[in-house]
C-alpha cells in the first residue's frame, strides 16, 4: 500500500485508500482458493498488479459515466485498481474463464464497488457501446481491435479521446505495425520509479 500512498496520497479519498488497503487480505484468501494472482508473485500484488493496472489512470483520467471495459481480466486488474480509483466511472471486467470471474465479483461485492460488473464470456461476445477498452497483455493489439475495435463509441468521455488502452511490455514495433493504425505509446517508468516499470508502457489507439 506505501507504494499507492507513494504516487496518489494527495488524491485518494479516506474510503478509496480503505479499499485499496483491503485489496491484500482479499486476494489472498482468494488465491488460496483460486490461483488468479501468481503465488511467486503475490507478495508484489501492489506492485506488479494494482500500480501497474493505475499506470491507465497516468495515461487518461476517466470522466464520470464513461463506460469501461477490461478485456480479459483476469483477477480482476487492471479493472479493480481502476474502479477504485474512478468512482464516477463504470467498469465491465470480462474473462471467458468463470472462476475469475467468481473472484472479480466476490472483491468487488466486498469492497463495495457498485461502478464494477464482471462478465464471463467471451470478448467478441459483448454487445458493445464503451468509451474505453483496457487490458493487461492479454493478446496483441491486432486480435484486440478485432474483437473490441467497433464495440468503442466515438467521442471524449476522459483526458484523451475514446479509445484502447493497453498494458504492454518490451518492443512493440512489430506488433503495432500488424495491427495497423494510429498508436502513442507512454513508458511507465516516467510516472513511477521502480524498476519493474522500465520496460512497460501503456499503449493507447484512439478511436
Amino acid at each position: 500500500m506505501e507504494l499507492i500512498e507513494k504516487y496518489f496520497s494527495g488524491e485518494l479519498t479516506p474510503l478509496q485508500r480503505e479499499r485499496f488497503v483491503r485489496l491484500y487480505d482479499l486476494y489472498a484468501e482468494w488465491n488460496a482458493r483460486i490461483n488468479v494472482v501468481s503465488r511467486k508473485d503475490f507478495d508484489s500484488l501492489y506492485l506488479k498488479h494494482v500500480l501497474h493496472s493505475l499506470a491507465i489512470a497516468c495515461a487518461c483520467r476517466f470522466d464520470g459515466g464513461a463506460q469501461v471495459c477490461d478485456v480479459g481480466t483476469g483477477g480482476g486488474f487492471p479493472a479493480v485498481p481502476l474502479a477504485i480509483f474512478f468512482p464516477g466511472a463504470h467498469f465491465t471486467a470480462v474473462d471467458s474463464i468463470g472462476k475469475k470471474i467468481t473472484v472479480v465479483r466476490a472483491v468487488a461485492s466486498a469492497l463495495g464497488l457498485d461502478n464494477l460488473e464482471a462478465v464471463n464470456c467471451r470478448a467478441e461476445a459483448l454487445p458493445g457501446g464503451y468509451d474505453y477498452v483496457v487490458s493487461r497483455a492479454v493478446t496483441e493489439m491486432s486480435v484486440l481491435k478485432g474483437w473490441m475495435w467497433n464495440k468503442i463509441t466515438s467521442g471524449r468521455k476522459g483526458t484523451l479521446p475514446n479509445g484502447m488502452l493497453v498494458l504492454k511490455g518490451g518492443d512493440l514495433t512489430a506488433e503495432l505495425t500488424a495491427a495497423g493504425g494510429r498508436f502513442e505509446v507512454y513508458d511507465i517508468a516516467q510516472w513511477f520509479g521502480e524498476a519493474f516499470f522500465e520496460t512497460k508502457k501503456v499503449v493507447y489507439a484512439p478511436r
